[in-house]
């Protein structure tokens, strides 16, 4: 059985998918991207964007009770290489040892033209 995790604290979906999916051990969190959820406006940057959507999954995985040690998979998407540094930096400063698996990808575009775009696989203790 599935259950459908949202939260407030993180911007509404904008299609037809749920913030996340609690499939009992496993939870799947949906690519999120940097919706400031207390405006609904795309924050200015890859600095803020990044910081954004670390903050968003932080909201989702704390509503999934539980939090960035448990993911063991994140997907990264950008819109340019050239940002892997500072999207790197950003991201890795919300995690601890051991780390996640990982994936970045180069892609041509993104939601609401965004430049960063990031998923999570988490397992539940």
């Amino acid at each position: 059985m599935v259950k459908e995790i949202f939260t407030e604290k993180a911007p509404a979906a904008i299609g037809p998918y749920s913030q996340a999916i609690d499939a009992g051990n496993l939870l799947f969190v949906s690519g999120q991207i940097g919706i400031n959820p207390a405006t609904g406006e795309v924050v200015s940057g890859i600095e803020a964007q990044t910081k954004q959507v670390m903050e968003n999954l932080k909201h989702i995985l704390a509503e999934a009770e539980t939090d960035f040690s448990q993911v063991a998979k994140f997907t990264i998407y950008l819109t340019s290489m050239d940002d892997f540094a500072t999207v790197n930096d950003i991201y890795g400063s919300y995690l601890q040892k051991p780390y996640p698996a990982r994936a970045t990808i180069e892609v041509s575009r993104l939601p609401k033209d965004v430049l960063v775009e990031i998923d999570a696989i988490v397992v539940k203790s």
